[in-house]
């Protein structure tokens, strides 16, 4: 019997199993951080749109009725981005479905590889915890991003054109009359 041959886990082995499931592990925390990068990167493209979408609002101001239409309308396209993101964010759950399948062939993949002793073994798994801690951390501090960098900025935002609109508002209304020009003496008359 060969030295080489000594040092690989049969089938059987529970640590075999523990490899198995530490090498899922890795591969589905790595799709989801994919997973989360591509979602990211799509919501700074949205809020770039949005910014790039304000600043020749700020510009215009001299066009009164046209700017009201485009607030509107921008209003609307917010909307249709705010809906979009979450519906990205739903997306992203049904591709961790689709992500199990990929995760069986790299399983296959990872069993050629399997051929360590008993005391890697357990390193490797104490590295999972830590990068699972860590990426734990990692998606605490992308939540908080997104929150500071999104929903605050959206909040300000919207109540930025807000004060526009009621701004223009009591720009576009007309200036009410004094009492006495509005009426004439035929006016005032009843009976």
């Amino acid at each position: 019997m060969s030295p080489v041959l000594a040092l690989q886990m049969s089938a059987r082995d529970p640590m075999f199993v523990v490899m198995l499931i530490i090498a899922a592990s890795f591969v589905v925390i790595a799709a989801a951080m994919i997973v989360m990068a591509v979602v990211v990167s799509r919501v700074v493209r949205t809020v770039n749109n949005l910014e790039r979408r304000a600043e020749p609002l700020l510009d215009r101001l001299g066009v009164l009725s046209e700017q009201v239409q485009e607030i509107a309308a921008q209003g609307k396209r917010v909307g249709e981005q705010v809906s979009l993101l979450s519906d990205h964010l739903t997306t992203a759950s049904a591709h961790f479905s689709e992500s199990a399948a990929l995760l069986k062939e790299e399983v296959r993949e990872i069993k050629q590889l399997v051929g360590y002793t008993t005391t890697e073994a357990r390193t490797q798994v104490e590295r999972v915890g830590a990068t699972i801690s860590r990426t734990n951390e990692q998606f605490s501090t992308t939540a908080m991003f997104i929150h500071a960098k999104l929903v605050s900025p959206a909040r300000e935002l919207a109540a930025v054109m807000a004060g526009i609109r009621r701004g223009l508002e009591v720009l576009v209304s007309p200036a009410p009359k004094e009492l006495d020009q509005t009426y004439g003496e035929e006016e005032m008359f009843i009976g």
